[in-house]
């Protein structure tokens, strides 16, 4: 397994100058998340003295063109410090400084998360919003290889390695160790760890932590975990699924609750919220990974103790289901529930920004608001049931009018949508079924990657090369 060659510099030699005074100078560590949505970058700037809030930290800027968040021809972007840890690794008086970024005209950039994340957290602080996240992840080589994983082969096939003891068990344990302590140093909401199902997987659980915290925790969680396994010359990796196979992928399981959950009684407002979830099971998905569901389809396959990702499923104990309603929780009843669709990679502002506006805002999903409109009228091309949807408010749209709709809509494509193959082959003679389907998916922001290319003439799909 190849390990950096960072790693293996001296690190007594670092000690030397670590220790030297610093006198009443304060390096600040500023860490920001990238345009990709999943990485995060850092600098360091002087402070002439120790900061006690964060209204004493300056803003700052940095070279968006450089981190896939802004053109060269118009790179500045603003750093906005939101909260303040201690450094573990310079130790005190030395800090840690999570930051929003801005683009050049003060409006967030696209993967600033967090500040619409905090205005819904304000919007229902008086129900006490709590939420822990448990993020699982795994050791890898700087190769890709997984640490501790033979060169030319794989380990024993899972069973005796979550929480499991013993070198020919337990991967890289002392980068577990050594995140959970700089955890707790740097005043980050930690509450476990363990060994996971797969070798050279892990999981530490961040939590309770309410409203926007649960985010800003678990994003220095992550920082410090990159930044420990920087100093051990491996890679600490979030993809949902590293390893393709008979082998668990990762995921965010992220518990959450309210005043009312935990009070007694509160089953009856649990049950009310998954109700809820149940009915936007789409948006959730989209929101759940930072490429809008496809990275979590590699792992949401309902195997590996997965639900599947094209289907809601809620159950007491059960870790096949989209929602886990704890044994304990359905003794007491009353508690919280645990949603186990977010990927490892899932962006925690995202997550339980969905979560709040759906169970809490009682948010619909678009397709559900402007469906509930139309009537459930016979088809008046076929006998039988009537359609899921009718248009019955609507004139017939014509030919020309559906390729016109499909076109306008090419730039919102998913590969997950439900519609089937046979809705496209064909136009004529469920045409009042397709359109209605196509504008239940056109409002959801999920169109099949055919309509990319697909060009729709006398009621037929042409695709290249057919």
């Amino acid at each position: 397994m190849a390990t950096s060659a960072s790693a293996q510099l001296s690190k007594m030699v670092k000690q030397k100058y670590m220790e030297l005074p610093q006198g009443d100078k304060v390096q600040a560590m500023y860490i920001w998340i990238d345009g990709t949505g999943e990485g995060l970058r850092c600098k360091t700037r002087t402070l002439d003295s120790e900061p006690k809030s964060i209204d004493e930290l300056p803003e700052w800027n940095f070279d968006g063109s450089s981190t896939y968040q802004s053109e060269g021809s118009n790179s500045d972007m603003y750093l906005i410090p939101v909260t303040m840890f201690r450094d573990p690794f310079r130790k005190d008086p030395n800090k840690l400084v999570l930051c929003e970024v801005l683009k050049y005209n003060r409006k967030p950039a696209e993967t600033n998360l967090r500040m619409s994340c905090r205005k819904v957290m304000d919007m229902v602080a008086e129900q006490n919003p709590w939420f822990g996240m448990e993020q699982e992840y795994t050791l890898l080589g700087t190769d890709g290889h997984p640490f501790g994983w033979p060169s030319n082969g794989f380990p024993g096939p899972q069973g005796p390695y979550y929480c499991g003891v013993g070198a020919d068990k337990a991967y890289g344990r002392d980068i577990v160790e050594s995140h959970y302590r700089a955890c707790l140093y740097a005043g980050v909401q930690i509450c476990g760890t363990n060994a996971e199902v797969m070798p050279a997987q892990w999981e530490f659980q961040i939590g309770p932590c309410e409203g926007i915290n649960m985010g800003d925790h678990l994003w220095i969680a992550r920082f410090i975990l990159h930044r420990v396994c920087e100093d051990f010359g491996v890679v600490a990796s979030f993809d949902p699924k590293p390893i393709p196979g008979n082998w668990n992928g990762a995921g965010c399981h992220t518990n959450f609750s309210t005043k009312e959950m935990r009070e007694e009684g509160g089953l009856t407002f649990i049950e009310e919220a998954i109700d809820k979830l149940s009915k936007r099971h789409s948006y959730h998905i989209r929101a759940y990974d930072p490429k809008g569901g496809l990275d979590n389809a590699r792992r949401l396959t309902g195997r590996h103790e997965t639900s599947n990702i094209h289907e809601f499923s809620a159950g007491v104990a059960n870790r096949g289901a989209s929602i886990r309603i704890p044994r304990s929780v359905g003794q007491d009843k009353k508690g919280y529930f645990e949603d186990r669709r977010p990927s490892a990679n899932c962006d925690p502002y995202a997550v339980t920004e969905a979560l709040i506006r759906t169970s809490l805002l009682s948010e619909e999903d678009k397709v559900n608001a402007i469906t509930g409109k139309f009537s459930a009228s016979p088809c008046p091309v076929r006998a039988g049931p009537p359609c899921e949807v009718t248009l019955s408010e609507f004139k017939p749209l014509s030919e020309s009018e559906i390729s016109d709709f499909l076109i306008s809509h090419r730039a919102t494509t998913c590969s997950l949508d439900p519609i089937p193959l046979s809705h496209l082959q064909t136009i004529s003679p469920q045409l009042s079924t397709f359109i209605s389907k196509i504008i239940n998916s056109s409002l959801s922001g999920c169109f099949p990657p055919a309509f990319k290319t697909a060009d729709f003439t006398s009621g037929k799909e042409t695709l290249p090369g057919s």
